[in-house]
């Protein structure tokens, strides 16, 4: 696979938030799907200020997007992002959370806000 890269500072500026393992782990769920910040405490067994915070650095990298729904706010894999092609091969080469998720949900632990 070819991963076109527009911008150094762009692509460094990436890297580092991808960096911390939890941000990295965030990430890879909200690829997978839209979740809220309850999910992701659900599922990274991070406190909900910390996720809150993680997901505000990733927010604020134009990393991921944001969408209220009601009283919750959903994050997205932020597919225009000018390094979204090297996030998604990043992301996809690493091992695979899917199972992770259907785990929860077999188990009735994901938490869904609607």
């Amino acid at each position: 696979m070819s991963v076109q890269i527009q911008s150094v500072a762009g692509t460094s500026q990436m890297l580092k938030l991808l960096g911390d393992q939890n941000r990295l782990r965030i990430m890879q769920f909200i690829y997978e799907r839209e979740c809220c910040v309850c999910e992701l405490v659900e599922v990274i067994d991070l406190s909900q200020p910390a996720i809150s915070q993680h997901l505000r650095k990733l927010r604020d990298g134009g990393l991921v997007r944001e969408q209220r729904k009601g009283s919750w706010v959903f994050y997205r894999f932020n597919d225009d992002h000018q390094t979204a092609s090297l996030m998604e091969h990043i992301i996809t080469s690493l091992p695979r959370i899917k199972d992770e998720l259907e785990q929860l949900e077999r188990e009735g632990r994901n938490v869904i806000c609607d």
